[in-house]
């Protein structure tokens, strides 16, 4: 059985995902160069809180 969703959700979840690309992408020109996506994305993510991957964390 799907999930009933209510359409002030589904908009909340589209705001969401507009406010989300937009702030990227003012990362991204900040930074000068996109953000990596994916499993790269946690990796970038979990290095830079302690300078350890997320591979290492888990030995």
């Amino acid at each position: 059985m799907k999930p009933s969703t209510s359409e002030g959700g589904r908009q909340s979840a589209s705001a969401l995902r507009k406010e989300t690309r937009k702030e990227e992408r003012k990362v991204e020109a900040k930074k000068g160069s996109q953000l990596s996506k994916g499993a790269e994305r946690v990796e970038e993510r979990s290095r830079s809180s302690d300078g350890k991957s997320a591979g290492q964390k888990q030995r």
